[in-house]
């Protein structure tokens, strides 16, 4: 008679599952018992999100094949950029539109999955106008409350940064696309956050509306967008400056904690879990808990197993960066001044000119082969079995050399 094996409970699942998948992305335990990365290279970091992304394009895969054919033209072929000639445009863009599904689509691509965002948000198109084609894409939301480098900057108090932080977003989404990014597009579109442009998006949409959680009005003024390096240190804003004036500042790095290595299927079985404690974290968090909310709930669940929450300390430090859109931002952020000085802003056709000069041109000379990208080899980033057979082997080795984010 064969034995019955009872099942596993749902305890013993997620401790299960999480220890199987750490030890697939390569963590290893100190000495001191806490969670360290297997390395520190870009590649490796690429590897640790990878098993985040399958899970995601696997999600996506009916949205996939119901927009591309249609929104394929959108993405540009190597041969369809006169260098001489892209002339980017912003365009700002509203829920439900084939604009918001092509922003969908496109943030797929990146090799680091794209975060939706929380609270307050504007996300961004960046179009040549030269040819109808996507350059990038810009999104800008609520930032982390507690961001150490940040606060020991500005000088916050906690009442400070309660008061102030409604003069600074997030740029959670800032790139360039194939073959644009070959072209250092991906310097040019990250400055150009700091543009006046960007400035009067925010203030038509934020500076007089009444603060959903604090139910002020607080005259919110945009001075300081943060932004953070997805794989380390980042060599796309490090020195980042145009004509002598920074565009972004480095001013440090996280502390290492975080969420991105546990996947979403595991944080659904550590919500279901809370639910079966009548925790009240298993529900859908309220607006302005944000980022936070998400490593709460998983801090209750781990505690509530027994297991360290201190799994939560991946190690992994991303570089943090200011833009500070006014001159005078810290003196704002700080309350030790009330106008800001936006003399200094340029619009978006005086950035992309200087950084066209100084980026863009100069790598199309040395770099010519971005004119062999094919748009169709992006279909094969998001899901191979989409794109066309013949395009499969050049397709994965541009993939790898020249992905998008």
């Amino acid at each position: 008679m064969t034995a019955i094996i009872p099942a596993l409970s749902l305890e013993s699942r997620i401790k299960r599952r999480l220890r199987d998948h750490l030890r697939r992305l390569g963590f290893v335990r100190t000495d001191t018992g806490q969670l360290a990365p297997p390395s520190e290279t870009k590649e490796s970091l690429r590897v640790m999100h990878r098993a985040q992304r399958e899970e995601l394009l696997k999600e996506e895969r009916g949205f996939i094949k119901a927009e591309w054919p249609s929104l394929k033209k959108y993405f540009a072929n190597g041969d369809e950029i006169e260098v001489a000639r892209i002339c980017p445009r912003l365009e700002i863009i509203a829920g439900k539109t084939w604009q918001s599904r092509l922003f969908r689509l496109a943030g797929l691509t990146w090799s680091v999955p794209v975060s939706e965002g929380y609270g307050r948000r504007m996300r961004f198109l960046v179009w040549d106008e030269q040819n109808g084609k996507l350059i990038g894409l810009i999104a800008l939301g609520d930032p982390v409350f507690n961001l150490k480098v940040r606060d020991e900057l500005i000088g916050w108090s906690a009442d400070d940064r309660r008061k102030r932080l409604v003069n600074v977003l997030d740029a959670y989404v800032l790139g360039a696309l194939p073959p644009y990014n070959q072209l250092l597009c991906g310097k040019l579109v990250a400055c150009l956050i700091k543009t006046r442009e960007i400035r009067d998006a925010f203030a038509e949409r934020y500076a007089e509306k009444l603060g959903i959680i604090s139910q002020e009005h607080k005259r919110a003024s945009l001075c300081l967008i943060t932004t953070s390096s997805a794989l380390g240190r980042s060599s796309v804003y490090n020195r980042l400056s145009i004509n002598g004036q920074r565009f972004f500042e480095s001013i440090g790095y996280t502390s290492g904690w975080g969420h991105f290595h546990i996947p979403q299927n595991l944080f659904e079985m550590m919500r279901e879990y809370l639910e079966s404690l009548g925790h009240s974290y298993a529900g859908n968090h309220r607006f302005g808990d944000g980022p936070n909310w998400r490593l709460r709930a998983m801090r209750h669940a781990l505690s509530s197993l027994n297991v360290n929450p201190d799994i939560l300390r991946h190690g992994i430090k991303r570089e943090v960066f200011i833009c500070e859109l006014a001159a005078n931002a810290r003196k704002i952020l700080a309350g030790k001044a009330i106008r800001p000085h936006y003399d200094q802003l340029l619009s978006v056709a005086e950035v992309a000119g200087i950084a066209k000069e100084r980026w863009v041109e100069p790598r199309a000379q040395r770099r010519p082969e971005y004119r062999q990208w094919r748009s169709e080899w992006l279909i094969n980033q998001l899901n191979p079995k989409f794109a066309p057979t013949s395009l499969n082997i050049a397709a994965n080795k541009e993939a790898r050399n020249h992905g998008a984010g």
